[in-house]
């Protein structure tokens, strides 16, 4: 008799076990991982990439959105109408969606974003996406109207971005620890140093999605990361940091190894007005002292592709001109020769935390020390990145990845942090966006990127690799990064 109950709980455990095995599938909730914790979550007042990481499409939604293949979709609004100068756009907004606190979302909030994302005093970190803007006017409760001062081809692309979302007037007081927004999730909770938590957002207007939760948690130590991943703690790491692990991944079936394109061209940022980078000649040294492909092999494994301008390889228009700044020691020393610095000179390199920084600065700084440029590193935390360097403009050099989709324009803005000022490149752009053509386009955009090679505005390292880890069982994860966003709408955990 004891036998058979023996048997019996067997029995019951084995099929209690094999019911939960049939139920995986239905697992509603991820585990994300992520090396860099964002300062706030406030995407429209910080240049972060750690803050679209997290609410991007999930708690904050534009008129427009990036898709996965880096297509541009409608998102708030539902439909656009364009004049036929080019100037006027007529959105019209999807009927019923609320923000989440309740309150309806409608043309009125519209135009409170965008009108405080082009205020004078405005912090949005892409303000120069919204300067074209000449009056955003509400027409009805669900129709606004966008007034350009000239044709801009690439207005709809601008309105993706998450420096463009919608917010509310009554949210912005707290909107940087307690964001409210209109997308699929809702923010739940925020231990700092440690992770956020997103939760389904019941009252979405538009499709639901599988996932009922989603953590983000901050690993930024690659040993550790690796750690947390082969220990199943985390279900994603959407950048892992140590690409030199990736082989161990992909050799284990337990996991998948997802490797595309991200918008992300990593750079030597140079600092153009701080002597003696104001000199065409050291900057030119700088760049031909760089060896870029040690740099890909030996921080990122042979993970990235060399670039010599800021623009995706993996774009139509992009132009191949790595060769204007190849790896040259003895031309880098005699420009410095030149420019009156024969005995080389003394400079910073601030690191931030990312791996292709710490570890491709190392690397970097050994270049530059055989040329006879001594660059003291000073690893700073991503906060004081954004302050010192991005907002104070204190450096010499520093090594970053701008992930903003085609954001060449930028160097049409003097006072961006790397203060380049060439108002020959200022009309250029004025007259790209301007231009619709799309053959002339890529040649406006060619010239661009030529312009700036040319000028050795900054140290034009590689496109950084999207390198991602996931349990086997995560289906719907971006391959490519068309933006810096860990998009949860069409995730799922496979049936």
């Amino acid at each position: 008799m004891g036998q058979s109950l023996k048997r019996g709980f067997v029995s019951a455990l084995a099929l209690s076990s094999a019911l939960i095995a049939g139920q995986a599938w239905a697992k509603d909730d991820i585990i994300v991982a992520m090396q860099l914790e964002p300062p706030h979550l406030d995407p429209t007042s910080a240049a972060a990439q750690a803050i679209d990481s997290v609410v991007y499409s999930n708690v904050f939604e534009g008129l427009t959105r990036f898709m996965g293949d880096g297509s541009i979709v409608p998102g708030l609004a539902e439909s656009w109408e364009i004049s036929d100068d080019g100037t006027v756009y007529t959105f019209k907004l999807n009927d019923g969606v609320t923000f989440h606190d309740g309150s309806a979302m409608d043309a009125e909030d519209v135009k409170f974003s965008l009108d405080r994302a082009r205020a004078e005093d405005s912090a949005n970190a892409q303000k120069a996406l919204f300067a074209g803007i000449t009056d955003v006017s509400v027409v009805d409760p669900l129709t606004v109207q966008v007034t350009l001062g000239e044709p801009n081809g690439n207005f709809l692309f601008n309105m993706a971005w998450g420096d463009a979302v919608i917010v509310a007037p009554e949210s912005i007081d707290s909107i940087k620890t307690n964001p409210v927004g209109t997308g699929a999730y809702t923010f739940a909770e925020w231990v700092q140093g440690d992770k956020i938590v997103l939760e389904r957002n019941p009252d979405y207007w538009g499709e639901q999605p599988a996932l009922a939760k989603a953590t983000f948690k901050f690993i930024s130590d690659p040993t550790a990361a690796f750690a947390a991943m082969m220990a199943e703690d985390v279900d994603v790491f959407d950048n892992f940091p140590a690409p030199e692990n990736l082989p161990q991944f992909e050799a284990d079936p337990r996991f998948q190894v997802l490797v595309g394109s991200t918008e992300g061209e990593t750079i030597l940022s140079t600092n153009n007005k701080q002597a003696p980078f104001d000199d065409l000649r050291v900057r030119q040294a700088v760049a031909h002292a760089i060896d870029r492909q040690a740099i890909v092999d030996g921080a990122m494994f042979g993970y990235g592709t060399p670039i010599g301008t800021h623009f995706a390889p993996h774009h139509p228009a992009y132009v191949d001109l790595t060769s204007k700044s190849g790896h040259d020691p003895e031309q880098a020393k005699a420009l410095l020769a030149e420019a009156g610095y024969a005995d080389g000179f003394e400079t910073t390199l601030h690191l931030p935390p990312p791996s292709y920084a710490r570890r491709g600065g190392e690397i970097i700084a050994a270049q530059l020390a055989e040329v006879g440029i001594k660059a003291e590193i000073i690893n700073v935390e991503w906060a004081q990145w954004l302050e010192s360097v991005f907002k104070g403009k204190d450096f010499g050099l520093t090594i970053v990845s701008h992930t903003e989709p085609m954001d060449i324009g930028i160097y049409a803005r003097p006072d961006y942090y790397f203060q380049y000022d060439n108002p020959k490149f200022q009309a250029l752009m004025e007259t790209l966006n301007t231009t619709t053509d799309p053959d002339e386009r890529t040649k406006l955009l060619g010239q661009a990127q030529t312009m700036i090679a040319q000028d050795y505005v900054n140290g034009y390292l590689f496109q950084l690799a999207k390198t991602g880890v996931a349990k086997a069982g995560v289906q719907g994860l971006w391959v490519n990064a068309p933006t810096a966003a860990f998009e949860l709408s069409e995730v799922s955990w496979v049936e």
